[in-house]
């Protein structure tokens, strides 16, 4: 007998609902939720493959720990054990730093990966802390916190009011959003133009959503921001600059002119092979559309400029005084985020409070670039010891990180490895002991990151559509496990990490003058939680607490987690709206538009107006079926147009006497690879292009259908030194390579 089950899709940052229909404890199909308030039915090939990736035959079912040498299948009591005996004499000998933390993607996509690790963290008191996010969107968190004291306030485009949409480094046809969730992406790029709207795609490769484009420039890789700072410039010159009510929140604008003086649409020009005419066009348009907002994305991250690029995005947002009005660019708001604080000024945003080991690297967000994670392990430096136990969760950073051979190495000389993984990778293949996570229909689902960059205010909570296995634990048991055998408390119950926040925050609330439960005493209100477990209980105080929850009975029409399961498709909470001047957390309590930290780069941005790549460049691309390197596991998302191949141009091609499918060796700085020539004309002149999360080659791992197909990795040709210095972020596109046609 066949029933459904609801579940928000953790597969991609959409967060679409799904109907899942169950054959007894299999998922055997998924379908979009027409009911869900936020994604009302659409689906993509990868939400409706939910099934078989639930169902994956390689997922690991009991934690691996190394005997002998080798990884054996063990109880979950023996893996706990030898976390405990791993990582606490190294933290009691050489100081807590010597534990490195890496947190992969797949951690925004979970409830576990959400409220444990930053536990796990302050418990350890580390350090070296590395995350994907310096491989991806860190630039925009840097900007963020320099122009709005918080690096997590972001605002997104209001995609289905606006009237012009200016995308850079962009491709959501194919990544359905990122640092924008919205189910339906395509669809509100296709509705932006059936009501008249401007769409225009700043991209080297005419991408799907170039495609759909009323106008589609093919930029040089990596002069996004002499482009938007070219644009930014004619706003001024032109007096085309109206911030209108923002006016009193800025602070900086004479500062701002100054700086970009030197950025004009002809000094640009020959540097992002734009003529001077059409970066005029493109700023006097924007500054004349009704509403408007420009929406930059990886392309203009992984980049050399990536955070001034990502500062620019901003500036020209609120230039033509499109930041936070509707139309434009606003800030969510979520309903779990913190209750809101009375508006001014704050503590600000401070970027190197400490540095890396080795390289020196400043550090940003609390994190360090994920490219000097092999260097902290392999290197000797007399600032400390290096790291000796890495703890990774969700996480395959010999992948996703550049010179993945070197970290390979690295990784294979550690005192001690931990990961919490599903598979055995090609990073978890090291590893001393490996705890699995049940697959995703057994694990409850609320989105506390992406709901904080949605386009649209609601909120959702699916409990597990499938019982726990026997013998599989819960992520939220495993995570808290970790918490407790990592800092010293190994062998307390895990319900004792859920009740350490609780009873935390709760503490906190009741001190803050502008909480709804101000006065009251905390163990009250802890008893007042619902939910039938930890996690559930920490969602039930977050709601409560929240911009839109019941304060503990102070509004009784406000958000619970009872009020939010008797509401399985979610509650709607309203359009975005003008939230300033709340969400500033400066030190003066407004927009600083020219923060020193971007202000000392400008100088980098100005000697790139003269510098030139001689030979070909490499740029990324990503693909509808595949989000990160464990998807190619999963037959029915790999095949068809998912290859890895290397684009090049037909006149690129025809000059070096390639052919479609001929094997071509492609050098970089960090090493070579080889990989079939794919001959398009969707890619500029002078840019080839190579898929990300390929190269499952390495020995000792098992993910079967991956191998064989493993790809290349993409980012074995990086050896990690490019970095933008604001953000540690790798650059990963726009880089200088050579391609070897006899092999």
């Amino acid at each position: 007998m066949s029933r459904t089950a609801l579940r928000i899709c953790p597969l991609c940052e959409a967060t679409c609902g799904l109907t899942l229909t169950i054959e007894g404890t299999r998922v055997t199909g998924a379908r979009g939720d027409r009911d869900d308030v936020f994604s009302e039915g659409f689906i993509c090939p990868k939400g409706a493959s939910f099934g078989a990736v639930d169902g994956d035959p390689d997922r690991l079912r009991t934690p691996l720990v190394r005997k002998d040498g080798e990884l054996r299948e063990a109880t979950w009591e023996e893996a706990f054990d030898a976390v405990a005996a791993g990582i606490r004499p190294a933290v009691e000998r050489y100081g807590p730093n010597v534990v490195g933390v890496v947190l992969g993607n797949p951690n925004v996509h979970t409830m576990a990966g959400a409220l444990y690790p930053p536990v796990l963290l302050a418990g350890l008191g580390t350090r070296s802390v590395f995350t994907a996010s310096t491989v991806d969107q860190m630039p925009k968190h840097v900007s963020s916190g320099l122009l709005f004291g918080d690096a997590n306030a972001i605002p997104v485009p209001d995609l289905d009011h606006t009237d012009h949409l200016l995308l850079i480094g962009a491709n959501p046809l194919e990544s359905n959003g990122s640092l924008c969730t919205a189910p339906d992406f395509p669809g509100k790029l296709k509705a932006l133009k059936a009501r008249g709207g401007t769409l225009t795609v700043i991209d080297p490769r005419r991408t799907r959503t170039a495609k759909l484009a009323d106008r589609h420039l093919a930029i040089r890789p990596g002069a996004d921001a002499l482009l938007l700072a070219a644009m930014t410039y004619t706003l001024f010159e032109e007096d085309l600059v109206d911030t209108g009510e923002l006016t009193p929140h800025l602070q900086g604008l004479d500062e701002l002119r100054d700086a970009v003086r030197d950025f004009t649409p002809e000094a640009v020009a020959d540097a992002c092979d734009v003529d001077a005419g059409t970066i005029r066009t493109l700023a006097r348009e924007l500054a004349a559309a009704p509403t408007a907002a420009v929406y930059a994305r990886i392309g203009s991250c992984t980049v050399p400029h990536g955070t001034l690029a990502s500062w620019l995005v901003d500036v020209l947002n609120i230039l033509t005084g499109n930041l936070d009005r509707p139309g434009g660019a606003l800030f969510p708001q979520a309903a779990t985020d913190r209750t809101p604080r009375p508006a001014g000024p704050s503590h600000g945003f401070t970027l190197g409070r400490w540095h890396s080991r080795v390289s020196r690297y400043p550090e940003a967000k609390g994190e360090l670039p994920i490219s000097a994670l092999a260097e902290e392990i392999d290197t000797a430096t007399e600032e400390g010891e290096p790291i000796r136990v890495v703890v990774t969760v969700a996480a395959n950073p010999v992948l996703s990180v550049p010179d993945g051979d070197r970290l390979d190495k690295a990784l294979g000389g550690l005192d001690f490895m931990v990961s919490v993984d599903p598979y055995l990778n090609e990073t978890s293949r090291h590893a001393d002991v490996v705890l699995p996570p049940p697959p995703p229909s057994q694990s409850p689902h609320h989105d506390f990151a992406f709901n904080t960059l949605a386009v649209r205010n609601q909120v959702r909570y699916t409990r597990p559509a499938v019982p726990l296995e026997p013998g599989r634990m819960a992520e939220t048991e495993i995570l808290a496990r970790l918490v407790l055998a990592a800092t010293g408390m190994h062998g307390a119950d895990p319900s004792a990490v859920d009740d350490l926040v609780i009873g935390q925050t709760l503490g906190k609330a009741v001190k803050e003058t502008y909480s709804p439960v101000h006065g009251r005493d905390a163990k009250e209100l802890a008893g007042l939680l619902t939910g039938v477990s930890g996690p559930e209980r920490r969602l039930d105080m977050m709601l409560r607490l929240g911009p839109y929850g019941d304060g503990f009975g102070v509004r009784p029409d406000g958000l619970s987690l009872e009020k939010l399961l008797a509401h399985p498709h979610g509650i709607d909470l309203g359009p975005l709206a003008s939230r300033l001047p709340q969400p500033l957390k400066t030190r003066c309590g407004k927009v600083e538009l020219l923060p020193q930290p971007i202000a000392d780069d400008l100088p980098r941005l100005r000697q790139a107006v003269s510098e030139r790549s001689a030979g070909l460049v490499l740029v990324g691309r990503r693909h509808l079926r595949s989000n990160n390197s464990w998807m190619h596991n999963v037959p029915a998302l790999t095949g068809g147009t998912n290859r890895c191949t290397l684009h090049i141009h037909p006149e690129d091609a025809a000059g070096l006497g390639l052919v479609d499918g001929q094997p071509v060796g492609v050098k970089g700085a960090g090493g070579a690879v080889t990989a079939p020539v794919e001959i398009t004309d969707t890619v500029r002149r002078g840019v080839v292009s190579l898929p990300h999360g390929w190269g499952h080659d390495r020995p000792g791992t098992r993910m079967s259908h991956a191998a064989q197909d493993p790809g290349v990795n993409v980012n074995q040709l990086l050896d990690g030194r490019l970095l933008d210095p604001l953000s540690g972020n790798a650059v990963l596109n726009a880089v200088p390579v050579e391609l070897i046609t006899k092999l």
